[in-house]
């Protein structure tokens, strides 16, 4: 119908080559246009202007000799300026663009370890990039974005590589549990010497509390009861002692049977005991030595 009456539509982000007997001619715009067929102008074709998207997949191997598959995801559009060069130059442009792909990401992979492929996956989509564009412009197209969607080695080095890195994260876990282990360990042993010396620090002054206040009950005793020594206030608090001990033995709840002298004469015997060791101690302590009987006549 548009040939009939000599019209022809292009639709919008798209133009249209206008040609005259084989001969570019000129570039149609989104609209209507008057195409006289019989004076020879014809529309070779349309063209694009909407940014298209290129998925190249390229297998490569890296410097430690692993082969990955690389997927780059190239965005590009066609140029309304030079949409004569887009449209004649290039007869396959998504084949020309995949090669040159193929060609920048064959020539940086292999110059960098496999790991090092994960950690600069960004500046090899540079790389590309740039290269494309140089390289594209030429023909009238712009390059977008460059984007490195996947890095994929074999499946055994991706086995290879999780168990490389869970055994790092074991590692670093029972380090940490060792580290937490040595602390507990640290603080238990502080806080059983902090126990132990607060329990020191107790029975120390309990048995200070002990001899004060024996001290003002000899006193007391002495004091009250006139021609009483040192040594039967003594006793009697021994006694005194001797019966509370009793006391709380049989008051005990549990079946463990304890055999100890019951007699009130133990407790003189125990005091007599206790004299005759400082006793002989003394005189132990005041004996002269081997070198003064040597020396006596």
């Amino acid at each position: 119908m548009g040939n009939a009456i000599c019209c022809v539509q292009v639709d919008q982000s798209t133009v249209a080559i206008k040609e005259r007997f084989g001969k570019f001619k000129s570039v149609l715009k989104p609209g209507c246009h008057c195409m006289p067929w019989f004076l020879g102008y014809q529309i070779r074709g349309h063209l694009s202007l909407r940014v298209q998207q290129l998925d190249v997949r390229c297998e490569t191997k890296t410097k430690d000799n692993v082969f990955v598959h690389v997927e780059a995801s190239i965005q590009y559009l066609a140029l309304a300026e030079n949409a004569s060069d887009a449209f004649y130059k290039l007869s396959n442009t998504r084949s020309q663009i995949q090669a040159y792909v193929f060609d920048v990401i064959r020539a940086n992979v292999p110059k960098l370890d496999l790991d090092d492929v994960f950690e600069q996956k960004n500046d090899i989509a540079k790389a590309v990039e740039e290269e494309l564009e140089k390289a594209m412009s030429a023909y009238g197209y712009e390059i977008i974005q460059t984007l490195i969607t996947d890095i994929a080695p074999d499946d055994h080095v991706k086995r290879a590589m999780n168990e490389i890195n869970a055994a790092a994260r074991m590692r670093l876990a029972t380090n940490e549990k060792a580290e937490a282990e040595k602390i507990m360990q640290i603080k238990r042993a502080e806080g059983e010497a902090e126990s132990k010396y607060l329990a020191g620090v107790g029975i120390a002054r309990q048995r200070q509390a002990i001899v004060d206040g024996l001290r003002e009950s000899v006193l007391g005793f002495s004091e009250t009861v006139p021609g009483t020594t040192a040594k039967d206030v003594l006793d009697m608090v021994l006694i005194t002692q001797y019966f509370d001990t009793m006391k709380e033995i049989g008051a005990s709840s549990k079946s463990s049977a304890v055999f100890i002298p019951h007699g009130p004469g133990a407790v003189s015997d125990v005091a007599a005991q206790i004299r005759a060791g400082l006793l002989q101690a003394d005189a132990v302590q005041n004996q002269p030595g081997p070198s003064s009987r040597s020396a006596a006549p």
